[in-house]
């Protein structure tokens, strides 16, 4: 007998019974997002490899060892996306949705890199990505981070995530800065371990991110970046902390919160959690208007961030409970030949009334006891019988079948038009 195929390493199925937090997740996140005015964009998975090299940088963990990379027949080079900055900017420049326009835009998808799985870090694995061009300000900084803000707080998880801010100031003055910091590290290289030897000449502000506790004294102890910064890049970070203030919205400096990439200035920021172990970071952002120019587009302003939904997800179970709709709101049950018949004529009438209806209609036969283990089964708060007798009479039953909704727990007997009335101002959503 062979071998049942299973699915690949780090990429997961999302069963049924997943499905609902999911889709209760994405529901709040796309109200969140049109209350703000932003809109959709709908992204290729498959790049030219060409995109993430000058995005991301050849020399760096994602595209020399992570990225699905494979040669498609006409020759090109293709890579399952490992992120969706670089792509949703592709798509602005190549469409010309950004010459002197602002654009205010979000996707979500599944992004693909080959690392060790673990809790939260997939290889398939699903985000959000909010991305705005055009604004310089702190102001849009600080939009971005009210999203997140009424996300955490329509989810329920506003007291799960802590927000850490920092400056990366200038191109010109991290150069200044990455001087300092590598002779620095050259004077003490024996705290050193091996990833931090390699980030030391490619990318040493890397270092400050490591997450190994023997280095944690050398690092607290490293120069900091914020007394490298010069005017500009102190006022607008200090702008940015005042709007927080005034509205209220706690964080903390983070002085070893940095990016990795040369396109990255300014404003970054994280939401991180002690809930999920060693992978904390529930979202990061931050300003990239240096990244605009390295895709050859005519300079100009961006910053945004990303959010893993796995991540996400894994805090939200942790909440002692989770209000979330059921698939079912009403089962119809059918028992008699009449009875079959018209039940499939009568659930499309209820569907036809009440659009909004979630209505499971009963199929397979069995008898009144069996069918209402199955109603029951279904998670359906109501159940809809229909016998012979019913159908003689063009009337349903309607039983409760869960305790808070009919404290006696009796049937009810009512005409259809009443059975349409109960069940539109229990589901019906108005227009």
């Amino acid at each position: 007998m062979a071998n049942n195929i299973q699915a690949i390493r780090g990429m997961h199925d999302v069963l049924p019974d997943q499905t609902p937090l999911w889709q209760h997740a994405e529901q709040i996140i796309r109200e969140v997002l049109a209350g703000y005015g932003y809109r959709e964009i709908r992204l290729p998975i498959v790049e030219k490899t060409e995109l993430f090299k000058r995005s991301i940088g050849e020399v760096t963990d994602i595209v020399e060892k992570e990225m699905y990379t494979f040669d498609d027949r006409n020759g090109d080079s293709l890579t399952l996306r490992p992120e969706g900055t670089a792509g949703c900017l592709r798509a602005c420049l190549e469409h010309g949705l950004i010459h002197n326009q602002v654009q205010r835009l979000w996707y979500y998808g599944p992004m693909y890199r080959h690392e060790r799985p673990q809790k939260g870090r997939y290889r398939q694995f699903y985000q959000l990505g909010v991305e705005t061009y055009g604004l310089a300000g702190p102001d849009i900084d600080a939009e971005l981070i009210l999203i997140m803000h009424r996300l955490w707080n329509r989810l329920g998880v506003r007291s799960k995530v802590k927000l850490q801010l920092n400056s990366l100031g200038t191109l010109q003055e991290r150069a200044v800065y990455r001087d300092s910091l590598v002779d620095y590290f050259r004077r003490h290289l024996e705290q050193l371990d091996v990833d931090s030897l390699r980030r030391l000449d490619a990318n040493p502000l890397r270092i400050l991110d490591t997450k190994n506790p023997a280095m944690k004294a050398v690092v607290e102890a490293a120069p900091v970046l914020m007394d490298y910064l010069g005017e500009d890049s102190l006022g607008h970070f200090d702008a940015l902390r005042s709007i927080l203030d005034d509205l209220g919205i706690e964080y903390e400096i983070n002085y070893r919160l940095v990016r990795g990439l040369d396109y990255y200035g300014k404003t970054v920021f994280e939401w991180v959690t002690d809930e999920l172990g060693s992978q904390g970071t529930v979202c990061a952002g931050g300003r990239y208007d240096g990244l605009i120019e390295q895709l050859g587009g005519r300079a100009s302003h961006a910053v945004g961030f990303a959010m893993g939904m796995e991540r996400l997800l894994a805090l939200m179970e942790t909440l002692d409970q989770i209000s979330v709709a059921g698939d079912v709101d009403v089962y119809l049950i059918r028992v008699g030949e009449k009875a079959e018949r018209e039940g499939l004529r009568l659930a499309e009438t209820f569907r036809n009334e009440i659009p909004s209806l979630k209505l499971q209609l009963h199929c397979g036969g069995g008898n009144f006891k069996s069918q209402f283990k199955k109603a029951d089964k279904s998670g359906a708060e109501f159940a809809v019988i229909l016998g012979e007798d019913e159908v003689a009479e063009g009337k349903v039953g309607l039983k409760s079948l869960r305790g808070e909704n009919d404290s006696t727990g009796l049937q009810q007997t009512l005409s259809r038009d009443e059975a349409i009335a109960f069940l539109t101002g229990r589901f019906g959503k108005s227009s």
